[in-house]
Parts: C-alpha cells; structure tokens; sequence
C-alpha cells in the first residue's frame, strides 16, 4: 500500500530509486549467501551421519567390551583398576569462517603420545576385554570430538540460514513491491502535474492568441 506521507517530488522519486537499487543488489547478495550456506549445511550433514554411525558403533563395541569385563571381573577389581587414569588430554578451540559465521574447530592432543599409554593398570589381574573396551574408547574418542564439531557447525549454520531467510523474504516480498509502489505512485503523479502544466500553459497561449486577434481585429 502506498504510503499516504509520500511526497510526490522528483528528489523523492530519486531517493526511491536509490533505495531500489540498493535493495534488490541486497536481496541478490543474501540469496547468494543463503544458498551458499545451504551447500555448506547439507554436506555438514553428510559429514554429521558418518561420524555419528562410525562413533555409534564404537560406543558399542566399547560398551559390549566393559560389559564382558564387568561380568568376569569383580566390582572392587574393575573400579581399582580404572581408579587413576594413566592419560590426559588438552582441548584447544579456534574459529573458523564460513560465509560470515564464524563456527569452532577443536584441537585435542594427549600428554603421552605412544597410544599403548592408556591402561592404568597392570595386565596380571584384569580381562583382556577391558583392553579391548579402553582401546575402542581410545579410537572413538577422535570421531567423538568431531561430531561435537561438526553438531555445533550444523546448529550455528542452521541458524544463520535461518536469519538469511527471513532478510530475504523481507526484501523479496515487502521491501522491494513497496518501493515499486511508491516509484510508481509518484511517477504517475509527476506525470500527471506535467499533464496539468501542459494543459494550463496551452490555455495561456490560447488566450493570448485569442487576445491578439481582438486586439489586431479593433
């Protein structure tokens, strides 16, 4: 709807067609990085669906592992042996840019490198299968932090798509027929007092032609 403020002046016709300009090379841009962001998403989530079935089925290994070694090893043994963990490990975190979002990228290394380090416990009194369980934690713990990474990339993204979505369905459908409305408006008006001014400036002339005559029949 045109707006019933607009002043229907040549300066406003030009400062419209300014916003106009603007705003559509906008609306081009967002849908630009809004299809971007699409691309990136969907191949997050391919990325997301293979870390997480490759982190599934460690988990599963390891916890059928822990639950071999708990029917076999008393409780008091299996809580001793896993008491003071040989191993630790430092997170670090950086950014990375994607299309303006600025989403994380985890780091981990461990304090021992020689990845036979992980049992804090010696071999004699406990089940290979508890091996075999912090083996399969050990490995999984890779993928687990990527999945961390790659989940909290898919909400961050998700979000801004969703931001970008908005903006563009503000210029596309309210922003952008608004001001081609009002350009119009305005258009037609200055049409219309040049028409009037066209119209008052022939009488005038007609006057004075019928004026002369008069003057030249007396």
């Amino acid at each position: 709807m045109t707006s019933a403020t607009i002043n229907p002046t040549r300066m406003e016709l030009t400062r419209l067609k300014g916003r106009l300009k603007t705003a559509t090379r906008g609306h081009k841009l967002l849908k630009d990085k809004r299809d971007e962001l699409m691309k990136q998403f969907l191949e997050i989530v391919r990325r997301n669906r293979q870390l997480r079935k490759r982190v599934e089925e460690g988990l599963e290994q390891a916890n059928g592992a822990f639950t071999v070694a708990s029917a076999v090893m008393s409780p008091e043994m299996l809580e001793q042996a896993l008491l003071y963990p040989k191993q630790s490990v430092e997170l670090d975190m950086t950014y990375r840019n994607v299309m303006s979002v600025d989403v994380p990228v985890y780091h981990f290394k461990t304090k021992n490198e020689d990845s036979t380090e992980i049992y804090p416990y010696g071999f004699a009194q406990t089940s290979g299968e508890l091996d075999t369980a912090l083996e399969s934690l050990s490995a999984v713990f890779q993928d687990m932090l990527q999945l961390a990474e790659v989940e909290k990339t898919m909400q961050l993204l998700a979000q801004d798509i969703e931001k970008t979505r908005r903006r563009v369905n503000a210029l596309e459908y309210v922003m952008i027929p608004d001001l081609e409305k009002n350009i119009k408006y305005i258009s037609m008006k200055l049409d219309e007092n040049e028409r009037g001014n066209t119209t008052r400036l022939m009488k005038v002339k007609e006057m004075e032609l019928v004026e002369a005559h008069d003057f030249k029949e007396a």
